[in-house]
């Protein structure tokens, strides 16, 4: 519990190999609601757009991909093989992309493709952040991801 608000971090499911079930099953213990923020880095947010797209009768609080990944070519990666719903973020309380301007060509084409297709998004272009990883990051911290996911809460 940190600022009186509950964080849950599963563990990435085999994320060089994923598979659609096992990363269903690991959101959906967590039992996600209107309240709900979900958080999503790389293949993980690309994981979240499938489920939202997979289970259109949920409904969640705020989503957040930062540096979203899918599988555009679907020849590597059968877990990404799924229509994106492009109206899932109207069953949200908002869906924020964040983005560096330098991180590697398959993220660029991913977040253009989710960018482009998911209807009402909120986009955040940084530079020199790489793929968010602790390589490209000030320090330990992500005060643009904390004030994100706090908009509208406090």
């Amino acid at each position: 519990m940190r600022k009186g608000i509950l964080a849950q971090a599963p563990e990435a499911l085999s994320p060089y190999k994923p598979t659609y079930k096992a990363w269903k099953r690991a959101i959906e213990y967590f039992d996600p609601n209107e309240e709900t923020v979900l958080i999503g880095h790389s293949c993980g947010g690309g994981m979240i757009v499938q489920w939202l797209s997979r289970n259109p009768d949920v409904k969640v609080g705020k989503v957040i991909l930062v540096a979203p990944w899918i599988d555009l070519e679907k020849e590597d990666w059968p877990a990404f093989d799924f229509e994106i719903d492009e109206d899932l973020v109207s069953r949200t309380n908002g869906l924020t992309i964040f983005h560096s301007a330098d991180d590697v060509d398959e993220i660029q084409t991913s977040v253009k493709e989710l960018k482009n297709r998911l209807k009402g998004n909120k986009y955040v272009e940084f530079k020199n952040m790489g793929h968010f990883t602790h390589k490209y990051l000030r320090d330990d911290t992500f005060p643009e991801l904390l004030e994100e996911c706090l908009k509208g809460n406090t």
